[in-house]
């Protein structure tokens, strides 16, 4: 790419949605943005958007261009911030990934970084899919299970997600509160559908109970978690929240097999950035209070 200016006026299209959200971003006329995406366009010998009534959507060749302009357009503004001797600076854009089982631990503190950085944007994606940092899709992403082996990635290990098994008291008043697990009958379960799935509690699940007692299920984390606060059956939460909830009831003490290390990852290149640094102290700061995860 031999022209900066016209990927960063695409990016910044694609950021806003819009020609003219764009060329208000950039301080130019609405014309020199269509200029710079045509050219690119031509040059490249794809589409890069979707034209459309409401906006401009990215296509996928549009998605990876822009996910490599995001890394680079921050390491740009760190450096812009170095020459001019603001270094120290914490502000734009800070893209945090996880699963969504963390969410209630994590959205309070993204929120309290926000209020010590108010000039910070902040994303936070949840899901099943890994965001690929090379492509700029996060700057911190928090992973379970093995370590993840990228080369070009900064890991680092964080805490240990512990899970639980719960009932409330409604359930536990209606169906009893089995002795053990294993082969018990006239219980119902909640779990995912999915039965590859990789999480060890679900794993170990699935060798304790009978298919047919599995009777709520779904591939949405929050959805399972829902449907056992509604009273739906036996199923796992987080034992943080769990513990804070008096209407819950602990089925059995929390084995060792259904907890799974956490870890920190970063791209190298982004790793030791003022956003990325100023984010991590203070992550490891606050999770000192995390009694259990």
């Amino acid at each position: 790419m031999d022209n900066w200016d016209e990927i960063k006026t695409a990016y910044q299209v694609a950021r806003m949605g819009t020609v003219s959200g764009a060329a208000e971003m950039l301080g130019v006329h609405h014309a020199t943005v269509i200029r710079h995406i045509d050219a690119l366009e031509n040059r490249l010998g794809v589409k890069l958007f979707q034209r459309h009534a409401r906006g401009y959507t990215p296509t996928e060749a549009g998605d990876d261009l822009f996910r490599v302009a995001q890394a680079t357009d921050d390491q740009f503004s760190q450096l812009v911030g170095r020459i001019k001797g603001r270094g120290t600076e914490v502000s734009g854009e800070l893209v945090v990934t996880s699963l969504v089982a963390m969410a209630p631990r994590m959205a309070p503190v993204l929120t309290a970084f926000q209020h010590a950085h108010p000039d910070v944007v902040v994303r936070y994606l949840t899901g099943d899919r890994l965001f690929r940092l090379e492509y700029g899709e996060a700057h911190v992403a928090i992973r379970a299970g093995t370590a993840p082996d990228q080369p070009d990635n900064v890991v680092q290990p964080f805490v240990r997600q512990s899970m639980g098994l719960y009932a409330t008291k409604t359930y536990v008043a209606a169906y009893g509160h089995p002795k053990q697990i294993e082969g018990c009958s006239g219980h119902r379960f909640v779990s995912h559908d999915a039965e590859d799935n990789r999480a060890p509690f679900h794993k170990w699940l699935r060798t304790q109970v009978r298919e047919e007692d599995i009777t709520f299920r779904s591939t949405d984390v929050r959805a399972l978690e829902q449907a056992v606060l509604a009273g739906a059956g036996i199923g796992f939460l987080p034992v943080m929240e769990a513990r804070a909830n008096p209407d819950l009831v602990e089925i059995m003490t929390p084995r060792e097999d259904w907890s799974s290390p956490l870890w920190l990852v970063t791209h190298v290149d982004l790793h030791r950035t003022n956003k990325v640094q100023a984010f991590l102290t203070f992550l490891k700061d606050t999770s000192k209070e995390w009694r259990v995860l």
